[in-house]
């Protein structure tokens, strides 16, 4: 059977369809806020992340590694490969009894042309309060990837039953 691509929903003013985005993806450091909270703390927050847009998922924000409270990761478990960025090193997030485990991920030795990832680090929106300009991020469906979800940002997207051919 013949797969296709989803026909792209209406992008209104101001917004930006997945569809439009590159492969490989674009990679580009962005002044908007972006905070990411357990439990009301702030774990994370920068006006520097770096956006990845890539064909068909929303967009994955990483902040730097100076702008993320060391303190509130811990190493965690499981391996996985992006086919550009490389192998993945995964953390869980603690904020006193709370632990969020593997909701963090980041590319320590990323592959050529991601070096600038190294060491940020994304954060699933599925497990914490993730937020861009203020804006609550909805995860990407599906539970494996990490796009996050704005107002400005029109699918559909992969990551739901029945689009692993996209």
């Amino acid at each position: 059977m013949l797969q296709r691509r989803p026909t792209p929903d209406p992008v209104g003013p101001g917004q930006e369809s997945v569809w439009d985005y590159p492969r490989p993806p674009r990679i580009e450091v962005s002044p908007r806020l972006v905070e990411v909270r357990l439990d009301g703390t702030v774990v994370a927050r920068s006006n520097r992340a770096v956006k990845i847009s890539e064909t068909a998922s929303p967009p994955t924000w990483y902040l730097p590694p100076e702008d993320v409270v060391r303190d509130h990761l811990r190493p965690g478990y499981g391996r996985s490969t992006c086919e550009w960025k490389g192998p993945a090193t995964y953390w869980s997030v603690v904020v006193g009894d709370t632990v969020a485990e593997n909701a963090a991920w980041s590319y320590e030795d990323p592959w050529e042309g991601f070096e600038g990832l190294r060491g940020h680090l994304s954060f699933y929106p599925a497990a914490l309060e993730c937020r861009v300009d203020g804006e609550l991020v909805r995860p990407q469906g599906g539970g494996f990837y990490g796009g996050w979800v704005t107002g400005d940002v029109v699918g559909p997207w992969k990551g739901a039953p029945g689009t692993g051919h996209w």
